[in-house]
């Protein structure tokens, strides 16, 4: 299994590029051999018979599920959670607004920021830490 793929997100159609911890791989060979999933049929199928995989919305069920099981509040938990706290930790640990762009699939540098949250504050930190 390969450690980087490459999807085309759907709403900019743009290649955007991510790893695949060795955690993940091996919970995906796991589910991979106990489904009995073959290379041409989806990762997670959906029980629909409209759709041959499972769409968003029945994503958003399944990890709402989830957040009600661990006793969490659905309110701090979605769907898209996962991606925003690794880009923020990214962003977080190096600074690099363009990294995280790239990893994020944005076309412009603005809608990272936006995105991240950044404020005047983190960009007058990261000055004040920049001698010249």
């Amino acid at each position: 299994m390969a450690t980087r793929v490459i999807v085309m997100q759907s709403k900019t159609q743009r290649p955007v590029q991510f790893e695949i911890t060795q955690t993940t791989r091996d919970a995906l060979q796991t589910w991979i051999k106990q489904a009995g999933l073959k290379s041409e049929q989806f990762l997670f199928p959906s029980r629909l018979h409209d759709s041959p995989h499972l769409e968003t919305r029945q994503y958003a069920r399944i990890l709402g599920h989830w957040v009600d099981d661990l006793g969490l509040d659905r309110a701090d938990y979605g769907t898209h959670s996962m991606r925003r706290t690794k880009a923020t930790l990214i962003y977080r640990r190096t600074k690099n607004l363009r990294a995280v762009q790239l990893l994020l699939g944005h076309s412009k540098l603005e809608s990272t920021v936006r995105y991240l949250g950044i404020e005047v504050d983190d960009a007058l930190e990261i000055s004040e830490q920049t001698e010249i």
